[in-house]
């Protein structure tokens, strides 16, 4: 076994045991630029706890570091927080290495394993709000169905004051830190909100509830152990906590998002015009043609906005693809309380604007002024009226934030 992967204590009885992956740059239509970590735990006691495993490619860099803190095979019990499979790609072989007592997940948590993998890994069912005694350890298990799968757990440990979060509170980053306060913080809390923008925001409803019901158990949290990204602790608990309460809310911010995509730059051209109408009028903007940014960026950045202005000229009686693609993922991702409208130009037909506008109607975005809708290139005349567009939406925005 390679003995160059080493556990890392982080408490008085719980060791990092994941693995670093530096190469990924996409989660399923995320982009990680800058990588990730999948995130194990081993507790150490009168019995051993390994808690979560890692995704399938990274088994022996896992078995390694369990190996420089204990004998694999002398692990009891596996804790599966949740079922994807970056999560539990490694599981069927953590299982038949190690052979556990038992292997404890959700209600939800054992259908999908036994629907992931089969029934021969014998899971253990445990309830919202159990309370178990493993050895010397107490651990309490919290359901946080939809958080983001339907089986999602949190398990907090209570001998060393620490919530084991699965997804939640985590983020795409991979770094030879381990703890969220070694970590650049332009770093840290720029990735945490791509995180949350990206995989969070559809259930921020959920949240909001969640952060409600963990408040009201009054548990002391020492840290707060996601299974991606850095292990907050101290005052980094308390920030983190912060953050998701403000991003669950969704109130808007008077930033307004102009996206679009361009064939002639004539898009290009109304796109412009309506970003210094906007910020003539007082707001922040955030310009974003999809010839140079991703989707995940766009959903960034609509985090903490509170419009969203979109073009497209027409193509074969659709909007282009890029804005076919952006928009799709970001209705899915149900961002809340915005403004907006739409425009573009076009040649014999145009009807990419009615498409971009139902998509907003869709999302329950409130369509301020008309949209703009330019045959071919748009003159001085046009570019005033795309212009008067950004200044109106900013106006209406002011209005918004200040409710």
């Amino acid at each position: 076994m390679n003995d160059s992967y080493k556990a890392i204590k982080i408490s008085d009885h719980a060791y990092w045991v994941g693995a670093v992956d530096w190469s990924i740059r996409d989660f399923h239509g995320y982009t990680t630029e800058r990588g990730s970590t999948y995130n194990a735990y081993l507790l150490v006691g009168d019995r051993i706890v390994l808690m979560d495993t890692v995704k399938a490619p990274f088994f022996d860099e896992m078995m390694a570091r369990v190996a420089s803190v204990v004998n694999p095979e002398d692990i009891d019990y596996i804790i599966s927080n949740h079922s994807e499979m970056d999560h539990t790609g490694a599981l069927p072989a953590t299982v038949a290495a190690v052979k556990p007592e038992k292997v404890f997940a959700s209600a939800m948590g054992a259908k999908a394993l036994a629907k992931h993998y089969g029934p021969s890994l014998g899971v253990t069912a445990v309830k919202d709000g159990e309370n178990m005694r493993l050895g010397n350890f107490d651990l309490t298990f919290i359901e946080t169905r939809m958080l983001h799968w339907p089986d999602s757990m949190f398990t907090y440990f209570a001998n060393d004051a620490v919530l084991f979060s699965q997804d939640g509170f985590g983020m795409h980053l991979a770094t030879s830190e381990r703890f969220a306060d070694e970590v650049d913080p332009c770093v840290l809390w720029d990735e945490a909100a791509r995180y949350y923008a990206n995989i969070i925001l559809p259930f921020s409803s959920l949240v909001m509830k969640l952060l409600g019901k963990v408040g009201g158990m009054n548990l002391k949290m020492n840290m707060i152990t996601p299974d991606h990204g850095p292990i907050w602790r101290g005052e980094g608990v308390g920030a983190i906590l912060d953050l998701y309460a403000k991003w669950a809310e969704q109130r808007p911010n008077n930033k307004a998002v102009v996206v679009f995509d361009t064939m002639w730059h004539s898009t290009e051209k109304m796109a412009r015009a309506i970003a210094e109408g906007l910020v003539e009028g007082g707001s922040r903007v955030k310009v974003m043609p999809m010839h140079s940014h991703h989707r995940s960026d766009v959903i960034t950045e609509l985090l903490c906005a509170g419009a969203i202005v979109a073009g497209s000229p027409t193509l074969n009686n659709n909007m282009l693809p890029a804005m076919a693609d952006v928009m799709t993922y970001v209705k899915g991702l149900k961002p809340l309380n915005l403004i907006g409208q739409v425009f573009g130009s076009h040649g014999w037909s145009g009807e990419s604007i009615s498409q971009l506008a139902n998509i907003l109607k869709e999302m329950k975005v409130e369509l301020v002024g008309e949209s703009i809708k330019v045959e071919y290139v748009p003159d001085d005349a046009a570019l005033k009226k795309c212009h008067d567009l950004g200044r109106q939406i900013a106006v209406r925005l002011a209005e918004t934030c200040g409710k």
